[in-house]
Order: structure tokens, then sequence, then C-alpha cells
């Protein structure tokens, strides 16, 4: 289905580059127009256009070519198939992490004499480390 999409998307590049180079390349209508009422062929500008040479049929054929690109890209971006899950549905599962989360710290043991203080006892050790180390910076 992708290289469906891809092949779709190069064809409508390369007809609309063919559309600008062709346009690029035909004579405009306008492009007489000094020199249509200075000779007396002002009927030739505004009248009917003629027949039309290689250059315009096959503005139109890549014309076509394009929209019908156009529409085939809409309708295969309209008709994709319906997503079953998410992004993370098909990933592997991970694998707990060797080391374990260390427990909280244990209260101190009472001193000596037995007189250990209740409240003391419910607070947590500090840590070791800076005081810093548990304030949200400003």
């Amino acid at each position: 289905m992708n290289t469906v999409f891809n092949i779709i998307v190069i064809l409508q590049v390369l007809s609309a580059l063919t559309i600008i180079g062709l346009v690029l390349l035909q004579h405009g209508k306008g492009a007489d127009m000094g020199a249509a009422f200075g000779s007396g062929a002002s009927g030739s500008l505004f009248g009917a256009s003629g027949s039309s040479n290689f250059l315009s049929k096959s503005t139109g054929l890549a014309a076509a070519i394009f929209f019908i690109a156009t529409l085939a890209l809409v309708y295969l971006g309209n008709h994709r198939g319906a997503a079953t899950g998410g992004v993370m549905d098909n990933l592997p599962p991970v694998s707990a992490p060797a080391a374990a989360i260390p427990a909280t710290p244990v209260a101190p043991a009472a001193d000596a004499a037995g007189s250990a203080n209740a409240a003391s006892a419910s607070v947590p050790a500090p840590s070791t480390g800076s005081a810093q180390s548990n304030q949200i910076p400003k």
C-alpha cells in the first residue's frame, strides 16, 4: 500500500512539473496585444482561440493526470486501515530493574538509658547529602 502511495505522489509531482514547463513554453494570448492593435488584427485577439496545438493538448493531458493523481491520493488517504492500538502497544515488555528501591531509613535507636523520644522515633534520619538537595530552585 505504501509503494502505491509513493508511486502516485511521484506521478503527481512529475505531472505538476510538466504543467509548469509546458505553460512556460506556450505563447501567451496577450503577448501580441501591442502588435494586434497596430496591425489591425484585434479581432483575432478577442475572437475565437482557434485550433489547439500540441503544447495545449499536452498541457491538458498533464492536468488530467495531475487531477487523477490528486483524487487517488485523497482516496488512499481516507481509506487506510484503522489503527488497532497506540504506538506504545508494539514495544516489547521491559523487565524489572535489578536494584530495588531502597527502603526508608530506620528510626534512630534509643540511647543506653532507654529514654527515647516518641516524636523523634517517627522522624527518619537526615541524609548525609547537602541540605539544599531537597529544595526546589526558585
